[in-house]
């Protein structure tokens, strides 16, 4: 990949075993960081997690963990689009086996972090699922790995679905500066897998504008299945779900700052849209699907899950409250 390639689509920044690598310098920053792995059945892979805290999300399909010791088995999904998934986190400083006997892909989400951590479990059914926004801006939002709900030392990550037709990431919204209780500067990738409609490929679109902060960065893309948007700085927002085709995208983030915390300040000329979701209704089509659901579905894949301590357990629940704490998808 480019430096200063905001837009990378699907094999553009492939590299070695993975069909997409991000990492701070080829991004032209300095913490978070993104690879997406495919094994074949009996597939393996092993990588060593050096300066970068990781999780390991299962995509499609589910996958064996090994690390410091510790064996985690992840049951996963069918897909992105079916049920929220199990996860691991490993440590810095690791060197981390990934198995699969059936196959699958993979998402390492990554930043670089100073506390080494030890290696955990995330279980499906402890993820908050919420529903945010209403009518054409209703989205639903996999709190699996934020700020106020799994232990990390600078990595946040989130999955978002939004349906065909709806907008999600709005009002347009930015968190590059630091302002005290109000705003944290992050480095932010999103991740997209785009429903298809039969043998049609979907599509949707991505628009990120200038704030005034950092590069000036200004991106209008038209995003389909396997791409991923960069966003240093800037408004992000809106992300356009074209009718028809489900749009999901994962949101790796991570900064400088030294309180892990999501806050965001949104655009100006937009926010007042927030004002006219109490008296609309939230899009019927959602929930796509809640954890307790997916907890269940996801003991349908082969293999029990091992007993892996340390797991962040908080209760999982729908809610319209839009929280600053976890920021604004």
């Amino acid at each position: 990949m480019t430096v200063g390639t905001f837009h990378l689509r699907a094999g553009k920044a492939a590299c070695g075993p993975y069909e997409l690598e991000i990492t701070p310098p080829g991004a032209g920053w300095e913490h978070s960081s993104l690879r997406v792995l495919r094994l074949p059945p009996g597939g393996e892979l092993t990588f060593e997690t050096g300066e970068s805290e990781w999780l390991v999300l299962p995509l499609s399909g589910g996958c064996t963990v090994e690390a410091e010791g510790t064996t985690l088995r992840l049951h996963g999904r069918e897909s992105v689009f079916a049920a929220v998934s199990d996860f691991a986190y490993v440590p810095r400083d690791a060197r981390v086996r990934l198995s699969s006997a059936a196959g699958g892909r993979f998402a390492l989400p990554g930043a670089r972090c100073r506390r080494r951590l030890p290696v955990r479990y995330g279980a499906a059914g402890d993820v908050p699922v919420e529903l945010r926004g209403a009518g054409q801006c209703s989205r639903q939002v996999n709190n699996f790995a934020a700020a106020d709900v799994f232990e990390a030392d600078k990595l946040i990550a989130v999955e978002v679905l939004t349906p065909g037709g709806n907008w999600s990431s709005y009002p347009p919204h930015k968190h590059d500066e630091h302002r005290e209780g109000v705003e944290s500067a992050l480095e932010e990738i999103y991740y997209y897998e785009i429903a298809p409609h039969g043998a049609t490929d979907g599509f949707g679109y991505q628009r990120v504008s200038p704030s005034g902060h950092g590069t000036g960065t200004d991106v209008l893309a038209e995003v389909r299945g396997g791409d991923a948007v960069l966003i240093p700085d800037g408004w992000h927002g809106p992300s356009m779900a074209a009718p028809g085709h489900d749009m999901y995208y994962l949101n790796v983030m991570a900064g400088p700052g030294v309180d892990r915390a999501w806050l965001i300040c949104d655009h100006p000329d937009h926010a007042w849209i927030r004002g006219t979701w109490a008296e609309t209704p939230v899009d019927p089509r959602l929930p796509l699907y809640e954890a307790k659901e997916s907890a269940a579905s996801g003991g349908s894949l082969p293999g029990p899950v091992a007993a892996p301590g340390g797991t962040r357990g908080d209760s999982w629940g729908n809610s319209r409250g839009n929280s600053r704490e976890r920021g604004e998808r």
